[in-house]
């Protein structure tokens, strides 16, 4: 995952020191001064850095890491970067108001990026990113792309993510960096350009043989194509968009996938696996004839998202009350219908996708997760 700006910072906000009952608190978030132990150029537009260090034996949350997000700062191209760990261990004001007042030339930029592979539990604990590499025809490209370009081992650069010794703390609150909670689906949907291949991966290299679906992911080039191992029956298409318009090809086979009237018809490859004589298929039955059978096949409008003013960011996790008037399935709440959806990429594809799963399929907002990584035609990493 690649992002523009510092958004989603839930998890920004300065720990901390003691609870109401003065008993110490673990904070959920954690600066980690890292070191590049290895560049690999896996595809035309795919850059992994292997970052490690002793302080990432601190680094991590209970299980899998799933789509789990975390921040990196990029060093200002003088230098490195501020000292975070001081910031964050600091009093007064939260130490994300600080890092921005701090002149560019001293913070650097702050990205976000989502974790390939962790192996923090190791004796050398190391973690993977995966940069997406941005450059337009001239060359240029954002701080996160051309610092990974000219990344080389011995490098230093801050990260700031979960700390595992809060992972199991009740004081130390939730950390907000994993959206993927597909509840008690048996069935998903994930989709994704090239921003969202490495935590589309991660997923499905996490998830048990009984799940089934489609894994989209749309990539630039045919080269981008990766070997991603999945214990699941989750079927996995790459999309090679070559000269096409982006998102065109994701767009469309969302839409053969899942086609409207929405329960009814999940299209042939969803019926393969979900057959009436499943528990799952006779659920997704169930669910078909709530929503009123054939003749329904449109769910509530969403609001209306300017993805060039507005960040598209929208989980089962984060609706409230209102936003889920009109839901088909008002009794259930999220996680515990049979199907699923992660829906992540260029900010515009993924709203077009929103509007059509949610108005025209009628699938249930509490049942997706859409997520604007990024929008086209702005700076980004």
């Amino acid at each position: 995952m690649t992002e523009v700006s510092t958004r989603h910072n839930r998890s920004a906000a300065a720990p901390s020191k003691t609870s109401a009952g003065n008993q110490a608190v673990i904070p959920a978030v954690r600066a980690f001064n890292v070191v590049v132990n290895r560049v690999e150029r896996i595809s035309s537009n795919f850059r992994r850095i292997t970052f490690g260090g002793a302080c990432l034996s601190d680094f991590g949350v209970q299980g899998s890491t799933l789509d789990l997000r975390i921040k990196v700062m990029i060093p200002p191209a003088n230098g490195a970067c501020a000292d975070l760990g001081a910031l964050m261990d600091g009093e007064g004001s939260g130490w994300y108001q600080q890092w921005l007042s701090l002149e560019p030339s001293e913070r650097g930029d702050m990205r976000t990026y989502t974790v390939r592979d962790s192996r923090c539990d190791q004796e050398t604990p190391e973690l993977d990113v995966d940069f997406v590499m941005h450059f337009d025809a001239a060359g240029n490209g954002g701080p996160a792309s051309q610092w990974a370009a000219a990344a080389e081992p011995g490098d230093r650069v801050w990260l700031i993510g979960p700390n595992i010794h809060a992972a199991s703390c009740s004081t130390a609150g939730a950390y907000g960096g994993i959206e993927w909670r597909p509840g008690l689906a048996q069935n998903v949907l994930l989709a994704g350009d090239e921003t969202a291949v490495p935590a589309i991966s991660a997923i499905l290299e996490s998830l048990p043989k009984d799940i089934k679906g489609h894994a989209f992911l749309e990539v630039p080039h045919g080269s981008d194509c990766q070997d991603i191992q999945t214990r699941s029956g989750v079927g996995i298409s790459w999309l090679v968009r070559g000269g096409r318009p982006h998102g065109e090809l994701l767009d469309a086979a969302v839409r053969q996938a899942v086609r409207v009237p929405g329960w009814v018809s999940l299209s042939a490859p969803f019926r393969v696996s979900l057959g009436s004589d499943t528990p799952s298929g006779q659920a997704l039955a169930a669910a078909a004839g709530r929503a009123g059978g054939p003749e329904r096949a449109a769910g509530p409008e969403p609001e209306d998202i300017d993805v060039d003013k507005t960040i598209l960011w929208e989980t089962p996790q984060l609706l409230d009350a209102a936003a889920l008037d009109g839901s088909l399935n008002p009794d259930k709440p999220s996680g515990a219908l049979p199907f699923y959806a992660w829906i992540a990429g260029e900010a515009a594809v993924v709203r077009g996708l929103r509007r059509y799963l949610v108005r025209d399929v009628g699938i249930d907002r509490k049942q997706v997760a859409f997520m604007g990584y990024w929008r086209q035609g702005k700076a980004e990493g």
